[in-house]
């Protein structure tokens, strides 16, 4: 155990966590609010399934196109400023897409909406990352872990309002002005200065604080393959994540033919799960590693699954996808600390690439999976799940063991 960690955290640090933790929270509530509203607006615009695919997938093609900026505006503007100034453009582009009188408006600001919240999630992660140094210990699963509060709440707000007949407009302006004026409160207390690789001393409580360990020296071919495994761990993580998302509810609904109550808790379950894996995460990985959690993680969603599909039952696949859930819930937050830790590489390059390069996977996922089920079933198809915590288990040694 490091001196860092028996240290007792500054004010400074413990007002900028939670300001990080509600910049998380803001942006996982954000799109959430919007997401309940599709099949309202669906209708509203009277457009085939076809057409609303692609306007919906406008969101991801935002954020990949507009996510390698990410890293450059972090350095020249700052982590704070970027991710405050995102959840505001962010906010501004879901109020449009609810207020949309045409399909085209509707894919325009989700466009807008998604490069904005690659602003964001790259910047807001850039910014824990700086306390996680400063605090000496893991924190950042945690982050993670709110993000999951924040997009509950967003969706119980939405499902409130569509409840009590408010219509879209003013519930998102109302979801928008909250979390806009909630994420300009949270930029008071972020840490202030540039992005730099460690953190001044001193902690404005009167006690000293040991600087973060330097990076080590630039050895660029290492740094690309280790480059490359990261976002393949993350694009893991994603593809689990996507699976559940597009596909638990449809595949216990057909394949499986649960009802539409119990369908939906595949889908719930590893959400559930994930941010129990996340709550816990942070004590796991301070006391036995990045590698070995990830490695335990990727073997229980990787058996998990593996055996729910082997051997199909209702029960079965809700608990293979709690067990997935539970797996991946840190390898997001492990690969982007560990990029955002490479050696060689301007602040915020490193977890600006991963952060694009894993949503490449969140875009691909659904049609891969999609085709793979039109040529032979769901089951088969899911089984990237499985898949995806094999290719963890073989890239893990790129993340840190162990401190000693």
């Amino acid at each position: 155990m490091t001196v860092d960690v028996l240290r007792r955290p500054a004010l400074v640090d413990r007002r900028a966590r939670l300001a990080v933790a509600v910049l998380f929270f803001t942006n996982g509530a954000l799109f959430a609010n919007l997401l309940p509203r599709y099949p309202q607006i669906k209708a509203d615009l009277g457009v085939g399934n076809a057409a609303y695919g692609l306007a919906v997938a406008a969101f991801p093609a935002g954020a990949v196109v507009a996510g390698l900026a990410a890293g450059v505006l972090v350095r020249r503007f700052g982590s704070a400023r970027v991710a405050v100034g995102g959840t505001l453009l962010t906010g501004v582009g879901i109020l449009a897409a609810g207020l949309a009188d045409s399909v085209a408006v509707f894919a325009g600001a989700l466009f807008l909406a998604g490069a904005m919240d690659a602003f964001t999630d790259v910047a807001q992660n850039a910014h824990g990352l700086r306390v996680q140094r400063r605090y000496g210990r893991s924190i950042i699963n945690s982050f993670h872990a709110i993000w999951s509060i924040g997009a509950v709440t967003g969706g119980s707000m939405a499902a409130a309002a569509i409840a009590l007949g408010v219509a879209r407009g003013p519930h998102l302006l109302f979801s928008a002005v909250v979390f806009a004026v909630a994420a300009c409160v949270a930029l008071r207390y972020c840490l202030p200065g540039p992005e730099t690789d460690a953190e001044p001393a001193g902690d404005g409580d009167g006690e000293d604080r040991a600087p973060a360990p330097a990076r080590g020296p630039a050895t660029g071919l290492r740094t690309g393959w280790v480059l490359a495994a990261l976002v393949l761990i993350a694009t893991a993580g994603t593809l689990v994540e996507d699976a559940g998302m597009s596909w638990a509810t449809l595949y216990l609904s057909d394949s499986l033919h649960a009802t539409a109550a119990l369908a939906a808790s595949g889908y719930v379950a590893l959400v559930g799960a994930q941010f129990v894996g996340r709550i816990v995460g942070d004590r796991l990985v301070d006391r036995f590693g990045q590698r070995a959690v990830a490695r335990s993680g990727a073997l229980i969603a990787a058996v998990g699954m593996g055996w729910a599909l082997a051997v199909p039952t209702v029960p079965g696949t809700v608990l293979g996808f709690a067990a997935a859930g539970f797996g991946v819930a840190t390898l997001v937050p492990a690969a982007m600390h560990e990029a955002d830790e490479l050696p060689g590489l301007r602040p915020g390059s490193g977890l600006t690439l991963v952060s694009w390069l894993m949503r490449l996977g969140f875009l691909l996922s659904p049609p891969v999976v999609g085709l793979v089920a039109d040529a032979t079933s769901l089951r088969v198809g899911l089984l990237v799940v499985p898949l995806a915590g094999m290719l963890v288990l073989v890239c893990a040694g790129v993340l840190r063991p162990r401190r000693g």
